[in-house]
Parts: C-alpha cells; sequence; structure tokens
C-alpha cells in the first residue's frame, strides 16, 4: 500500500515539474548553428514582434509575408528573399547573411548597429529571428513556419517568448491572405546584379 502510495506522488510530482512554465532565459535560449539545408525553401510570415509601437502599427498593415532562404554557397554564408504583400502590390528585396556561430550578419552592414540571430522553438517546423538594430534600442522578433496557421500551444510559446522581450502583443498574419509568388531565380540574380551596380 505504501508503495502505491509513492508512485502515485512520484507521478503527480513529475507531472508538476514538466508542466512548470519556462523561464526567459530558456525561451529566449539561443539557437547553435542552424543547419543551412534545413533552412533552404520558403517560410510563412505567421506573426511579428516589434519593440517600436510605430513600426509594429506599420507592420499590422501588412496582407502578408514570407522568406525563402536559398541554397548556400558555403557551411556559413546564404541568401534569402523576403517578400511582403501591402495594398495588393508584392514587395521583395534580397540579403546576403553570414552564420557567425548562433547569430548571423548582413553583408556590407554595419555590424554594431544590427545584430541577428536564430532563437529555438518547440515548434519542429518553425523558424524564430531576433533582430536588434540601433545598438538593441529596438527589436524585431519574427515568427516563420513551413505551415501557414499554428497550434495554440506554439502560438502561446511565441507570445511568452515575445513578452520576455518586453514587446507590446505581436501582430498575427492572417493566413487566409494569399502570399506572393516565389520570385524567379532569374529576376533575383539580375535584381542582385543591378544593386550592385
Amino acid at each position: 500500500m505504501v508503495l502505491v502510495a509513492c508512485a502515485i506522488a512520484l507521478a503527480c510530482l513529475v507531472s508538476v515539474i514538466q508542466s512548470a512554465p519556462l523561464t526567459c532565459e530558456e525561451l529566449l535560449r539561443p539557437l547553435a548553428q542552424p543547419d543551412l539545408r534545413r533552412l533552404e525553401g520558403r517560410w510563412a510570415l505567421v506573426a511579428g514582434g516589434l519593440s517600436h509601437l510605430p513600426f509594429l502599427e506599420r507592420f499590422r498593415q501588412r496582407d502578408s509575408a514570407s522568406v525563402t532562404f536559398y541554397r548556400n554557397t558555403t557551411d556559413s554564408t546564404t541568401s534569402y528573399t523576403p517578400s511582403v504583400r501591402l495594398n495588393n502590390e508584392c514587395l521583395y528585396s534580397t540579403y546576403n547573411i553570414t552564420l557567425e556561430g548562433d547569430s548571423f550578419t548582413y553583408d556590407g552592414t554595419d555590424k554594431s548597429n544590427l545584430t541577428a540571430g536564430f532563437v529555438h522553438t518547440s515548434c519542429g517546423d518553425c523558424l524564430l529571428m531576433l533582430m536588434n538594430m540601433e545598438s538593441g534600442r529596438r527589436q524585431h522578433f519574427y515568427l516563420f513556419s513551413r505551415r501557414r496557421q499554428l497550434e495554440q500551444e506554439e502560438m502561446e510559446e511565441y507570445k511568452a517568448q515575445v513578452g520576455c522581450l518586453n514587446m507590446p502583443p505581436p501582430a498575427v498574419m492572417d493566413p487566409t491572405k494569399e502570399l506572393c509568388p516565389e520570385e524567379n531565380a532569374t529576376a533575383r540574380r539580375a535584381s542582385s546584379s543591378s544593386a550592385a551596380a
């Protein structure tokens, strides 16, 4: 009888420990250098947290957004193209980045003004990007996924992470709004070479 009572008490203790909320340090744990092959392809923007309220209000005006990572050229460099649908128009830009451990830098930018990295998430097909601008005075925290809509517990985790960054509640994208078509590789190369000229 005592053995049964001890087993029940132990099971209760384990369930309480497992359900304990994560600390902000655990929620904002940097992702070790990501596998660039896993990054490759298209990710839909699910939600965005921004610390600067005027930018958050502008961000809320987007109909949809996505980011496409391209096949990397080395183990530490790759490029990606964000696309934004705003007022039924698609806007594209392309960035080259270099991974440095758990963070990345944008090629050709002042590294003291912008730091960026990936943050760990329990969502298996999600990607979290945290950007610190103006020496950390402004932050952007983007949640991407291969899916357009996440489960409630996945969104709750993200909202808790946004709260840990002391940001206002995030803007959540409408999953019914159409994404921009992926920019084809020829157009991307042409825009990159014209930008370099």
